[in-house]
């Protein structure tokens, strides 16, 4: 356990590159801050959906979104730009063997943490959905945060907001669809303070 705990605690001090390629400082945010702001957000949406009498495994959440990026800590945050010239396959393929790899001495034998990172990318729960809904709305949250604090140029990031598709419905598709709105209305009243 000792040698996954060191190598994931690289997590802390790895970049997110799609910051680093618009020009923003190193330090601006670690991958495993993303993994703070997705795990935060996906516990807010599965305690929204519980309230409301929907079932959610919030352990399964949680852990699923303390893990989704584990991968880059042998592959590294590969931009999307990244995908145009590896494809989305080959992309996939070597996160997904990297990620084997990461918890191959820790993970049990009913593979659990495997298990995990596949429904994940696979989005098969409930779960997993929330998971990549709050992937996306974190990356908007920081995106938000920059601008309030100066930052320009990074438009093409909101991109993402304009036709999600997170295979959620009924209360969960309201719940991400009303906080994804609350989003977009911050940015435009920023932008029209300018």
């Amino acid at each position: 356990m000792l040698l996954t705990l060191i190598e994931l605690q690289r997590l802390k001090r790895l970049d997110r590159t799609g910051w680093i390629l618009r020009g923003l400082p190193n330090g601006t945010e670690s991958v495993a801050s993303h993994s703070f702001g997705v795990s935060v957000t996906a516990m807010l949406l599965a305690d929204k959906l519980m309230a409301q009498g929907i079932v959610v495994n919030v352990e399964k959440v949680l852990r699923m979104s303390l893990l989704h990026d584990w991968a880059e800590v042998r592959v590294g945050d590969m931009p999307r730009t990244a995908t145009f010239y590896f494809g989305s396959e080959a992309r996939k393929k070597a996160e997904t063997a990297a990620f084997a790899d990461v918890v191959g001495e820790v993970d049990e034998a009913d593979g659990l943490y495997a298990s995990l990172y596949q429904d994940y990318e696979l989005r098969n729960s409930l779960e997993a959905r929330l998971v990549k809904a709050a992937d996306v709305i974190d990356l908007l949250v920081q995106v938000l945060a920059l601008e309030r604090a100066g930052a320009r140029g990074l438009d093409e990031f909101w991109e993402v907001a304009e036709n999600p598709e997170f295979k959620l419905d009924g209360a969960a598709e309201q719940i991400v669809q009303e906080l994804l709105r609350s989003i977009l209305n911050a940015r435009s009243e920023l932008l029209n303070n300018v």
